[in-house]
């Protein structure tokens, strides 16, 4: 058949769909009464579902029942519309009654395990899917149905076992394909899905979505000279694969390959739409670059297509800094952090360029709310302490150091730090004894003293103690 014999066939079925639709409301309007045979009955009921009017739909079907009343379709059907309005109980009634009817019926335990999952009863969920897998050939989307209802629940590992019977039945399930990739990531088992989709590629080499997740599990694992090869697989089988594009301009910019990450990003854009992630990265290339004006041009279009997207307002900050505009970029910085409240990273930067613009308190404030976010970051400790330490609130940064100390008892940075502030002040024995809890963590570090306070370079004392440690 050519693709003008089929355009205008499926031209004519639609036609014929909107003339029974309009035969069936013209015979409600009447409250007349018309014939229709019972597979024109469920394609009205079918466009009205596709049409999201459950009010018409139920309609039909009640009209339907009335005259086909051992016709399990249409009770499956408005059982389905029930359960899509939140009418558990109403829809279970009713397949019910389909299962005293018909208890060979796959669909109808495909929805009733549908509805069961919706209610969180994970058991019957699955017993369900089991017993419509007993009664359908098509088995492997039942199978995908149970692997998600484990997923939901956490059960990878079930989930896995399911994904892969379903990808067994039916090889081209990629919805199976790319949710056993899924659950590979989420159970840490990266290595293990190289493994399944390189043994896949073997087997279905003109797979592409399988050669697409082959290269995301390479990508997971850092082998991003792997996950390249497996993209150019993926693309050369279809060359419109927008995902397989962006993914690997960003294993090449994981390469910092900058310009051709830069190119293959904007091959993205030839097949999908324009998108504002995409945009963000290609910034991000050219910052790293430092091609500072071209990373401003794409920065802008993420914003433009999503305004709140608080990474492309930091990078639009963080490159005003870079070229000596920060009392412009800290604006910016701003609005990232007002979009992300949470994210310690913002409050880091934003903290920092408060404090190159000399607005001390209000870095002091950034600072704190890093810490409150993420205590375990050990270069916050340092950066707040050396901020009162430049203010002369020598205590203020003794006690911020001695607190980073408690959460990292085993840094050496923070220990050599509290060891030359104690020694600005005059607590010689104290210092000391840091200095010495640091030589022992980490000799090499020991110029991190000196750099703080390069007069301690005159200090027989720290020398000396220092000189002792060495190798």
């Amino acid at each position: 058949m050519s693709g003008e014999e089929f355009g205008e066939n499926d031209n004519k079925g639609g036609k014929h769909l909107l003339i029974l639709v309009d035969r069936f409301e013209e015979m409600i309007n009447s409250e007349k009464n018309y014939f229709f045979d019972a597979d024109e009955l469920e394609e009205i009921v079918e466009y009205y579902i596709e049409k999201n009017n459950s009010k018409k739909s139920l309609q039909a079907i009640e009209f339907a029942i009335g005259q086909y009343p051992f016709s399990t379709i249409f009770f499956l059907r408005k059982a389905q519309i029930y359960a899509a309005t939140n009418q558990s109980q109403k829809a279970l009634e009713i397949l019910s009654f389909v299962e005293s009817m018909e208890p060979s019926n796959a669909e109808l335990y495909m929805t009733k395990g549908s509805i069961y999952s919706q209610m969180g009863l994970t058991d019957q969920a699955i017993e369900n899917y089991k017993k419509a897998a007993e009664n359908t050939e098509e088995i492997d989307e039942i199978y995908l149905a149970m692997a998600f209802e484990f997923e939901n629940t956490g059960k990878f590992d079930d989930a896995i076992y399911y994904l892969k019977k379903a990808i067994v039945a039916n090889p081209e399930n990629e919805a199976a394909l790319y949710e056993l990739a899924f659950c590979y990531e989420l159970n840490g088992q990266s290595e293990e899905s190289v493994k399944y989709y390189t043994d896949f590629v073997d087997k279905h080499p003109y797979a592409g979505t399988a050669w697409f997740n082959l290269g995301v599990a390479y990508n997971r694992l850092g082998l991003f000279d792997k996950a390249i090869d497996a993209y150019d697989y993926a693309i050369a089988i279809s060359e419109e694969f927008a995902s397989a594009y962006f993914n690997k301009a960003n294993s090449l910019a994981n390469l910092n390959k900058l310009d051709e990450a830069i190119e293959v990003y904007k091959e993205t854009l030839k097949f999908e739409e324009p998108d504002a992630i995409t945009f963000y990265y290609i910034g991000e290339c050219y910052e790293k670059k430092e091609d500072f004006e071209h990373a401003l041009v794409f920065y802008n279009k993420a914003i433009k297509l999503a305004p709140q997207l608080a990474d492309a307002w930091l990078g639009i900050g963080i490159v005003l800094d870079a070229q000596s505009r920060t009392s412009e970029g800290i604006h910016y910085v701003k609005k990232a952090v007002e979009l992300e409240k949470d994210n310690a990273e913002y409050w880091y930067i934003y903290g920092e360029l408060q404090q190159k613009m000399q607005f001390y308190e209000d870095a002091e404030e950034s600072f704190k709310k890093v810490i409150e976010l993420d205590p375990n970051n050990a270069e916050i400790w340092l950066d707040y302490a050396n901020l009162l330490f430049e203010q002369e609130n020598k205590n203020g940064s003794l006690e911020i150091l001695a607190e980073g100390i408690k959460h990292h008892p085993q840094n050496a940075e923070l220990l050599y730090r509290i060891s030359a502030c104690l020694m600005s002040i005059g607590q010689k024995q104290e210092a000391l004894s840091f200095l010495q809890s640091a030589l022992k963590l980490n000799y090499e570090k020991h110029n991190e003293l000196f750099e703080y306070l390069p007069q301690l370079k005159e200090n027989t004392s720290i020398t000396e103690l220092i000189e002792s440690y060495k190798k």
